[in-house]
């Protein structure tokens, strides 16, 4: 889920997904645009793809993209996550869901390891930054993703 204060979108984010499906790193399974106003209302539209499936994992539905059923759970009660309340209000986010294909042998090799999944997470060029692994300068651009 990427954060936009005020959006200004060009197209750049949609080529980028593109180049990287056609280079066989990712594969774009769903993307959905969301606007939280400031009263906390959210207005919801699909990106490329339908928006259905990102629209289920985090609870809105179909018609209308309002909250869905309490009867859908997509995860677990430990890992369930409260995407549309981390939208700070009068903010928009760009809720993409993809496969990292480049990651399949090495998944597939951890299971033939008989080995699983205890955490996971992404570590940003600020954070190495913090940690004295990256200058300012090596980071670059990048670190404006320090929010």
């Amino acid at each position: 889920m990427l954060g936009f204060d005020e959006p200004d979108f060009h197209g750049d984010i949609a080529e980028e997904l593109r180049r990287l499906g056609e280079s066989g790193a990712v594969r774009l399974i769903d993307a959905l645009a969301i606007h939280k106003d400031a009263e906390g209302g959210v207005e919801a539209v699909p990106l490329g793809a339908s928006g259905s499936t990102v629209g289920a994992l985090v609870g809105l539905a179909e018609r209308g993209r309002e909250p869905a059923a309490k009867g859908l759970h997509a995860f677990a009660e430990d890992d369930a996550w409260d995407v549309i309340e981390d939208i700070p209000p009068d903010t928009a986010a760009a809720l993409i869901l993809v496969e990292h294909r480049w990651a399949v042998p090495l998944c597939d090799a951890v299971v033939h390891a008989n080995g699983f999944r205890i955490a996971d997470g992404f570590i940003r060029p600020v954070d190495l930054v913090a940690v004295g692994l990256l200058s300012a300068e090596e980071a670059g651009k990048p670190a404006v993703f320090a929010r």
